[in-house]
């Protein structure tokens, strides 16, 4: 039998966006509001996973009791001036009110506050959908694949004394995933790294791989200072990812300037791993090959014959702890605009990946500044 359609309560919306906010699933919270998963997630992707603000009366706006004290002075035949003065308002104001709902005549309190809440949405226009100029810049850098944080701190650099030439990422943000503000296109998001068209919540719950024991695996509690202040160049963070048919892709992140270099591998047992690592990492200067953090993976198993041939200190993080290696993880992120999941990275050449790890090397970053990795470690090398 076919389920019939319902509009959503004021409760039920509540429930349903405090659901959301706490992570979880599609399909938990169609369960918990007797609804079909694919009407929730409808209603989460048109607000582009943004819980809408919660819609509250104007403190200044006629109330319920107010609008019932009008209709029972209409009855007694008493006039706008004298329901004014009972209710310590403006004689306009109920004129005005009672004009705009009928008259006189067929004036009714409930009627009237019910039109009144529904007449009352007037959305503002966001700021990119008033200044052209300033949404036909961003919409060109989004484009160009910068990230809206870019896009801001840019636009501070290059306009500092015009402040209509301002935004925020989080304007630009909503203005893409919330396509009823109707300023930048939809397909616009496909620029972004993670390609997504909701936002998901901060605290939805990840699965981690399992990790095997390395022997003589070396803490990067034990990590020096140097490394771990980023105050040299030298210090560098790994990891691999995974693409279609059992390929891999080893990345590398300079600590000090987030300079990247991709790495393409055989497979991901260690052997191969680290001998391509290792004739990569070899014709860096001397100066850059100070250390290397990476995860728990086995794919690190050989990493004393690394360090022997590489003269690279090898440190690995704790289990199940990416955030040791931030600047990695989120350079994984970012790659994933140009290698999505499913994407066979043993077709890429090393040019085409070099052509990649340029585009990120060539982008203001807001850690450094907004400068661009390239020059910041062109300048450390000075």
């Amino acid at each position: 039998m076919a389920r019939k359609r319902r509009e959503y309560s004021a409760a039920e919306r509540r429930e349903l966006w405090e659901r959301w906010r706490r992570g979880e699933s599609f399909g938990d919270i169609a369960l918990a509001l007797d609804r079909v998963p694919a009407t929730i997630y409808c209603t989460i992707r048109r607000q582009g996973g943004i819980a809408p603000r919660e819609r509250r009366r104007s403190r200044l706006a006629l109330t319920l009791v107010e609008r019932e004290e009008i209709s029972r002075g209409i009855a007694a035949g008493r006039s706008a001036r004298g329901i004014a003065a009972c209710l310590g308002r403006s004689p306009s104001t109920i004129t005005r009110e009672i004009d705009r709902h009928g008259g006189r005549s067929c004036y009714r309190a409930a009627d009237a506050d019910e039109r009144a809440w529904e007449c009352a949405r007037r959305p503002q226009t966001c700021k990119l959908a008033r200044d052209r100029a300033l949404n036909d810049l961003v919409a060109a850098k989004l484009a160009e694949d910068w990230s809206p944080e870019q896009i801001a701190g840019w636009l501070k650099v290059e306009f500092p004394t015009d402040q209509t030439m301002r935004v925020s990422h989080e304007t630009i943000y909503r203005t893409l995933f919330i396509q009823t503000r109707g300023a930048l296109k939809r397909e616009l998001a496909a620029h972004l790294r993670r390609k997504r068209y909701i936002r998901r919540p901060k605290n939805a719950k990840r699965d981690y791989r399992g990790q095997g024991q390395i022997v003589g695996a070396v803490s990067i509690r034990e990590r020096p200072a140097e490394a771990e202040d980023r105050a040299i160049p030298g210090h560098w963070e790994g990891d691999l990812i995974s693409g279609a048919a059992n390929t891999y892709l080893a990345t590398l992140v300079e600590r000090h300037s987030r300079f990247v270099m991709l790495v393409p591998v055989d497979g991901k047992d260690t052997r191969s791993v680290t001998r391509a690592l290792g004739k990569h990492i070899q014709r860096l200067p001397q100066q850059l090959r100070a250390s290397l953090t990476w995860d728990r993976g086995t794919e690190m198993a050989d990493h004393a014959k690394f360090t022997v041939a590489t003269n690279v200190k090898v440190y690995f993080c704790d289990p199940q702890s990416p955030w040791q290696r931030g600047s990695n993880e989120n350079t994984n992120g970012l790659l994933r605009q140009y290698l999505p999941k499913g994407t066979n990275l043993s077709k890429l050449t090393q040019p085409q990946l070099d052509e990649i790890a340029t585009k990120l090397n060539t982008r203001p970053r807001e850690t450094l500044g907004f400068k661009t990795p390239a020059d910041t470690l062109e300048t450390a090398l000075r």
